[in-house]
């Protein structure tokens, strides 16, 4: 396999941990290496030891990188890889990004999977990492039949999450961000939209909706200190938070007493992306979850440094980012 490249992107995305490399606030030291770990594309070179794969072959590609051998990997828990080879594409020099015109995909076998008969290019793409993240998050939640949810951050994954709540069985899924066009989307979804311009009420206006009951799962989508201790205060007794919000503050002072006495459940962590696959994959096949949905821009790759622009701005409705080739 060609050190270089064997897979020519097709369509690539900007995932909301790509603006903290591109605001300074990188995951590593390193610098001069090409960002992006969201992309679907085609085989142009398979190496010796590549079975599965063949040259032509439309891909999808994990966001998340393992050896492809050890058992974690091969029940797809890609974080737990025994060879400690678990990684993800555009973060360091070590493995270099999708937002490319091609991208090496190491142990491909594994790292990429032909794209499921019924999926589009782009629904391929939400699951690389945004779909898949967004689910992981609302299975931390514990969400259930009958489960009040609330999903602080309607970003791409955050607006994912209300889906998925919704999809897993929720009653009622309450919606919090400050971007209005956000919440509106969110309600189309038939989310409750709390009023987010006034913080310090959330947990007030969520305690009258729900008879002083608060959430029993709470997903965060956001990472600040802020919107994770908000996350926390609206959460009922014996509930569950789950945090999937790259974590922007090293440290977050922990309100240990009331979750103590809450009988809170914490989860946070990264989505290993294969093992979202095989339960994401029937449900984009029948229509259940719609990812695709939240593409708000597809521009062209030579336009990124114009995609992140809005992406970080969150103008002109920016969501989700797809950058393509040119025409």
């Amino acid at each position: 396999m060609s050190p270089k490249r064997n897979c020519r992107a097709a369509v690539r995305a900007i995932c909301g941990s790509d603006l903290h490399i591109y605001l300074g606030h990188g995951f590593s030291e390193d610098i001069g290496f090409c960002v992006g770990h969201e992309a679907v594309g085609e085989v142009v070179e398979a190496g010796r030891g590549v079975r599965q794969l063949k040259v032509g072959q439309r891909v999808m590609v994990s966001a998340a990188v393992g050896c492809g051998q050890c058992p974690a990997c091969l029940a797809g828990v890609v974080n737990r890889c025994v060879t400690n080879s678990g990684s993800c594409y555009g973060l360091s020099t070590k493995l270099q990004g999708s937002q490319a015109e091609y991208l090496r995909v190491p142990a491909a076998d594994f790292n990429a999977r032909a794209i499921p008969e019924g999926l589009s290019d782009e629904q391929a793409l939400m699951l690389t990492d945004a779909q898949a993240t967004a689910w992981f998050g609302a299975r931390n939640a514990d969400i259930g039949p009958g489960s009040t949810v609330a999903v602080v951050g309607l970003g791409p994954i955050g607006l994912m999450g209300v889906e998925s709540a919704f999809v897993m069985g929720a009653s009622r899924v309450f919606a919090i961000d400050r971007v209005p066009e956000r919440r509106a989307l969110a309600a189309s979804l038939g989310a409750t939209v709390l009023d987010a311009d006034d913080p310090k009420t959330l947990a007030a206006q969520l305690a009258e909706a729900t008879q002083g009951c608060m959430a029993d799962c709470v997903l965060e989508a956001v990472g600040h200190e802020a919107t994770i201790s908000l996350a926390l205060r609206l959460a009922g007794r014996r509930a569950t938070v789950s945090v999937i919000g790259v974590a922007q503050d090293k440290m977050v002072n922990f309100p240990m007493w009331r979750a103590f006495n809450m009988g809170l459940t914490l989860r946070i962590g990264t989505c290993s992306v294969p093992e979202e696959w095989p339960a994401l994959v029937p449900l984009l096949q029948a229509g259940r979850l719609k990812p695709e949905r939240f593409i708000s821009h597809r521009l062209a790759l030579s336009e990124g440094a114009r995609a992140y622009e809005l992406f970080d701005r969150r103008e002109d409705g920016a969501l989700k980012m797809v950058l393509r080739p040119a025409a």
